[in-house]
């Protein structure tokens, strides 16, 4: 079975102004990612809960936590390069799938970096690859210097999955990333740092779908 993976991925905290979901979601944001550190297990397991019921159209990713996907009965995990092994969450969430817990369209995200990575992301099973980052962002510390639109077109391989872009993107250069062989982008600053966080959505649906 083909999984579709959303164009424009939305990562989403407790700090962030909930109420706009459905307006992003409305606006074209497709699939939205659950990342909160600063969370336990139960108030990830709130939080995922709340963003399912108010974007119920789209896909709701959790970051890293397995567990808190299936409880919620999400659409997918993502995890990242310090998180468990990809195979290691493919192989949990085909026991979960057997027993009923997940339905067949999960997605398994994987951060990658360079198209060793997609590569290997694909061969343990992931459903695509979160590439970045691609430009300079403040959203997140301690990251690697950014790829470039190059580098992000050389983790792109057509035996790879598909690609979303990360970092520092918005409307103003995401057709840059695309034209360059990203399935999407996955979006922080782009969307919830602008003045007008539905109207930067619009704009970036405009360019990705």
């Amino acid at each position: 079975m083909r999984l579709v993976v959303p164009r424009l991925m939305c990562l989403v905290s407790s700090t962030d102004d909930l109420a706009r979901l459905p307006a992003l979601a409305m606006a074209g944001v497709d699939g939205f990612q659950v990342r909160d550190k600063t969370l336990g297990r139960d108030g990830l397991i709130a939080l995922t809960n709340h963003v399912m019921n108010l974007v119920p159209a789209a896909k709701v990713i959790v970051n890293d936590r397995v567990d808190v996907a299936v409880i919620t009965g999400a659409d997918g995990v993502h995890v990242g390069a310090t998180d468990m092994p990809v195979a290691e969450v493919v192989a949990m969430v085909g026991r979960a799938q057997a027993r009923g817990f997940l339905p067949d369209r999960f997605l398994v995200g994987a951060t990658c970096r360079a198209a060793a990575d997609v590569r290997a992301a694909a061969e343990a099973g992931a459903a695509y690859a979160g590439v970045g980052p691609v430009f300079a962002t403040g959203s997140k510390e301690g990251l690697p210097d950014p790829l470039g639109v190059e580098g992000l077109g050389a983790a792109v391989v057509p035996e790879g999955v598909p690609v979303l872009a990360i970092g520092g993107l918005d409307a103003s250069n995401a057709a840059e990333v695309v034209a360059a062989g990203a399935h999407g982008v996955a979006v922080i600053g782009g969307i919830w740092r602008a003045p007008d966080p539905v109207a930067a959505a619009c704009a970036l649906a405009a360019v990705v779908r």
